[in-house]
């Protein structure tokens, strides 16, 4: 009878070894693959992580200065000053040639509320008028104080002077940088498949690599990036309309990310963070794939419609029609607000910024000729809050072409290369 017994239980233990063999395995096999995954995100981190350059000089730098830079008003709220960088070196070469100085025609100081609910960036132009302070050049020399067009700040001292430089101006404590290169942002276009614009006439300057025909058309990343540099090939070739076209484009960018199922979609969503962060340069405090989620995480409630661009007021210099110079109080009134995190003035007849009414993420007036400012009906130069050489001194000859902005009683062309829709 035990023997009876004690066969079965044994077959029984014996069939039940290699199903338990089997789940050995299989247990085994998810967990390599459980590591092996893992494994590939924190590669695939890493490489993105490892793409965003440290602008160590910059924080230096600032810190040397920090007694004279602003008070930090609302704590919670954050000022982030983008830069586009003009770096004709390495892959940007193509794009012509230079002394081998660093340039930046492209520089918005954008504003988060403490309370996320809201963004504002504001263009500052490149051909305003400022005060640039003392700064260090890249071979350690330092430059003096001056009065300049602001894209000066940039090509003496880097971000660094750019940031005190702005900083004088507005009156705003700047929390963070970011510089984005040429490169970056046409690896940026590529791979979300190209950006849709709408052009009312053709566009042919070679100077930025461009030949577009009119009419609607999606542009891949160069063409992208000839779009946004653009000045003598399309309007009226003023600074003012190629900020609106810029502000314009960025919109369209972020709403086809975000539209297009680009961020839910992993193979995308990676060749969009490798573009991003290849192209950046950032200060210690937003230079990691962990800072820069921790931001973009932080404004991904805030309604469209409380996004707004805008560019700083605005009005031909006195001294020199084809630079610019601040309208005041407008210039004022908006740099209080930004800094105080309260809502900017709506447009007025006054504004000369053409700032966006509610409910629009550019504006009603921000079209190519926002900003604009008929020569005579703004105040005088002395009214700037800057010091203003005398009548008959010799203004600075700045780099890059001039404003041009229209006559007066003649507005700019605000059809000429604005975004379809």
């Amino acid at each position: 009878m035990n023997a009876d017994v004690t066969e079965p239980e044994s077959a029984q233990r014996t069939g039940l070894r290699p199903r338990r063999r089997w789940l050995r395995w299989a247990a085994l096999g998810a967990s390599l693959a459980v590591l092996a995954a893992g494994g590939a995100a924190w590669v695939l981190y890493t490489k993105l992580d490892g793409n965003i350059r440290t602008d160590v000089d910059a924080v230096n730098q600032l810190r040397r200065f920090d007694a004279e830079r602003p008070e930090q008003v609302v704590h919670e709220a954050k000022n982030i000053l983008l830069i586009g960088s003009d770096d004709r070196s390495g892959d940007n070469g193509k794009y012509g040639r230079d002394s081998g100085t660093q340039r930046s025609d492209t520089t918005i100081l954008l504003h988060l509320s403490a309370d996320r609910s809201s963004a504002t960036g504001v263009s500052i132009p490149r051909d305003l008028m400022v005060e640039i302070p003392e700064c260090s050049r890249p071979d350690g020399t330092a430059t003096s104080p001056l009065f300049a067009q602001f894209n000066w700040a940039y090509e003496f001292g880097g971000a660094a002077c750019t940031i005190r430089t702005v900083e004088r101006l507005t009156g705003i404590r700047v929390d963070h940088h970011l510089v984005v290169d040429f490169t970056g942002f046409e690896r940026l276009v590529d791979a979300v498949g190209g950006v849709e614009v709408c052009l009312a006439e053709p566009v042919d300057d070679p100077d930025a690599h461009l030949v577009l025909d009119a009419g609607p058309q999606t542009l891949d990343g160069e063409q992208a990036l000839g779009y946004v540099r653009t000045r003598k090939g399309i309007g009226d070739g003023s600074d003012t309309q190629r900020m609106a076209r810029q502000q314009e484009f960025l919109t369209a960018l972020l709403d086809q990310v975000r539209d297009d199922g680009v961020l839910t979609d992993p193979a995308e969503l990676y060749r969009v963070l490798d573009a991003v962060t290849s192209s950046l340069t950032a200060d210690p405090g937003l230079d990691s794939l962990t800072e820069l989620y921790d931001l973009a995480r932080s404004v991904r409630d805030m309604p469209e419609e409380r996004v707004r661009f805008m560019t700083a007021p605005r009005q031909p210099y006195v001294h020199d029609p084809n630079r610019d110079e601040l309208v005041q109080p407008d210039a004022d009134r908006l740099f209080t607000a930004l800094r105080e995190d309260r809502p900017v003035p709506e447009h007025d007849p006054g504004d000369a910024s053409g700032s966006p009414s509610p409910g629009s993420s550019s504006g009603p007036d921000s079209g190519p000729d926002s900003g604009a400012w008929e020569p005579g009906s703004g105040v005088r130069a002395s009214r700037t809050g800057v010091t203003v050489p005398d009548a008959g001194a010799a203004t600075p000859e700045p780099t890059g072409s001039p404003t041009g902005p229209p006559p007066a009683g003649e507005p700019a062309d605000d059809t000429a290369g604005s975004l379809c829709g």
